[in-house]
């Protein structure tokens, strides 16, 4: 009877762990702003060493977002529907991570202006999700 009434705790236990809270969000938030920044540094001083640090680690923690447990377990469907934060979330980090490998593609190439382009473009991509989810 025991074993029965533990087995749903460790459960409980381990998925309230891996839940993604705001500040796991903030964290990446900040770690992707620090990217671009990197990025631009890349561009600024020729360096492709830096352009691709920065690639990576946007790559890397572009896959990390969602939506946290409230956004979840929103049960108004009404507010769901409205948000549509999902959807919306992974459209915006598909394209993120699109336009990072084409800033890598091309300043190797030694193309910088389309380099730049694909740059702008994920600043794009983020001013999108901070004004429609975030509601800026």
């Amino acid at each position: 009877m025991k074993k029965l009434l533990i087995v749903p705790v460790i459960i409980v236990s381990f998925a309230s762990a891996k839940a993604y809270t705001q500040a796991d969000r903030i964290q990446d938030m900040q770690k992707m702003a620090q990217a671009m920044q990197d990025i631009q540094t890349g561009f600024f001083y020729n360096n492709l060493d830096i352009v691709k640090d920065g690639v990576k680690t946007l790559e890397d923690t572009i896959i990390k977002v969602r939506p946290i447990k409230s956004e979840i377990e929103n049960t108004d469907i009404y507010e769901k529907w409205l948000n549509n934060s999902l959807k919306m979330t992974n459209k915006i980090k598909k394209k993120i991570t699109q336009k990072a490998k084409d800033i890598k593609e091309h300043f190797e190439a030694g193309d910088p202006k389309q380099a730049l382009q694909a740059y702008s473009k994920i600043t794009q991509q983020c001013l999108k999700c901070h004004v429609n989810i975030r509601k800026w």
